[in-house]
């Protein structure tokens, strides 16, 4: 089940509501617990039934390794490595087996792995489970006491299948003292019709412009087609994800759950080392605090620390050649930013450009996971192709140009600009929240028409 769906708004979510607010009558949270877990393993169960089972597997080792870890005296260390085995043992066999099988097979070693279906999400809460085990055991966190508190925060439905990767320290305190105020729901339900709204309006439009020109024959590709696809795409995977991650935000505000942001309008980046402080924060601070740091960070080896991560960061995406390459294209990026762009004076227009076209270079290698397809494009995208354009790009450009302009402009700080605005005058906050309701019902309702006669719907980041 995905949020930008008619079935999630209309049934899952009314009937979820209700139950809540049902068990809020009940003294303190327990009973909400208990109701947003039973959601959550049904929201889960909705497209993989079996893999409930896994997901509740892996609460209870984690609640039962966390309770090793937060222990005194010896013994601490043993259950933390234990429990970080355990959780990348799940995460390998079930997304990486095959792949390194068949790495392991072209150096002349077969092995025979049956196929196993990717259970959704497991990158997302495999990486909460192991930052849940880690903040135990630097005590930043208290251990777990409860297994089904610890089983709600790693199947919470909001951020379970697509992110983002919520760190438990977090919200630890709000899974039993949480309380939901006029204003959290208001700006959750607000947060979560923005996201439905980037996502249905405007990634879903643009993916079909993507595969129009990407999915199909490379051959009879322009070059101006290859740019024309990669550019839609490049817009598409931003607001198909951020346009989640704010769903994912705004239900969790509606519940009394403060969720770190995710994005940070990143295509306005400087350098590509911005763009990736502003691009899934959620994973990027994982790495940096659970690996970059401990591995040395600045302090030795920084050139190949990065590597490092940045081949991780790609694995991380996909058990793929083209994630490896893209992940090590950007960690290239970033380790010669250290020394050179980082430390120059480089105009803003020039270092935004720069920026930019690394950026979307970079998604042409995340689009294409068949690695001989990849290897296809670029040729066509850099000039060797059957012509420089044709009428397919024209007819993209001119029958969805306000499609463009209105993805070109929302990837600005829109929002940022208009509140300030506002709050600089008198009356501005009334005027405010009328001009948001107004524009969230609008995006409601241009939504549900979408969906209702839509045929592609499906959120990137829910494969990974």
């Amino acid at each position: 089940m995905v949020f930008a769906d008619l079935f999630f708004l209309f049934a899952f979510l009314p009937a979820f509501a209700i139950c809540y607010l049902i068990a809020g009558l009940a003294k303190g949270n327990t009973l909400k617990n208990g109701v947003l877990v039973l959601f959550s393993l049904i929201f889960y169960a909705w497209g993989e039934p079996v893999y409930v089972v896994l997901l509740v597997l892996c609460a209870l080792l984690n609640w039962l390794f966390g309770r090793g870890i937060d222990r005194k005296g010896r013994g601490r260390t043993f259950w933390l490595v234990v429990g970080l085995i355990g959780n990348l043992a799940i995460l390998g066999t079930f997304k990486y087996l095959g792949f390194f099988a068949d790495l392991l097979g072209r150096f002349g070693v077969p092995l025979q792995v049956p196929e196993i279906a990717l259970p959704i999400g497991i990158s997302f809460y495999t990486f909460q489970s192991i930052s849940y085990l880690v903040d135990v055991y630097r005590r930043e966190s208290p251990a777990q006491r409860r297994f089904w508190d610890l089983l709600l925060y790693i199947s919470m439905f909001p951020q379970l299948i697509a992110g983002p990767i919520v760190r438990y320290g977090t919200i630890a305190k709000e899974i039993h003292t949480r309380k939901v105020r006029w204003e959290d729901f208001s700006e959750g339900g607000f947060r979560f019709l923005v996201g439905l709204g980037k996502k249905v309006i405007l990634a879903n439009q643009l993916s079909e412009v993507a595969d129009q020109f990407l999915a199909g024959n490379l051959a009879e590709l322009s070059t101006a087609g290859a740019w024309v696809g990669l550019l839609a795409f490049t817009l598409q995977i931003y607001f198909d994800f951020s346009g989640y991650s704010d769903m994912a935000i705004g239900i969790g505000r509606c519940l009394g759950f403060h969720f770190r942001e995710n994005f940070d309008h990143p295509y306005c980046c400087n350098s590509i080392t911005d763009f990736w402080r502003r691009w899934h924060i959620s994973l990027g601070s994982f790495f940096r605090d659970y690996l970059y740091i401990p591995l040395g960070g600045n302090r030795r080896h920084q050139f190949l620390n990065i590597l490092i991560v940045w081949f991780l960061t790609g694995l991380w995406h996909g058990a793929s050649w083209n994630f490896v390459c893209w992940g090590l294209y950007f960690g290239l990026i970033v380790a010669i930013e250290k020394f050179t762009v980082l430390r120059w004076k480089v105009p803003a227009p020039v270092a935004h450009l720069y920026s930019l076209i690394l950026v979307i270079l970079g998604w042409g290698i995340f689009y294409f996971t068949d690695f001989s397809r990849m290897t296809d494009f670029f040729p066509v995208l850099f000039g060797k192709a059957v012509a420089a354009t044709d009428f397919t790009v024209r007819s993209a450009l001119t029958s969805r140009f306000w499609l463009w302009i209105a993805a070109i402009v929302c990837c600005l700080p829109l929002g940022r600009w208009i509140g300030g605005w506002f709050e600089k005058r008198a009356i501005g906050h009334n005027v405010l929240h009328i001009l948001q309701t107004v524009f969230a019902v609008a995006v409601l309702a241009v939504s549900v028409a979408l969906l209702v006669g839509g045929t592609s719907n499906p959120f990137i980041y829910t494969r990974f």
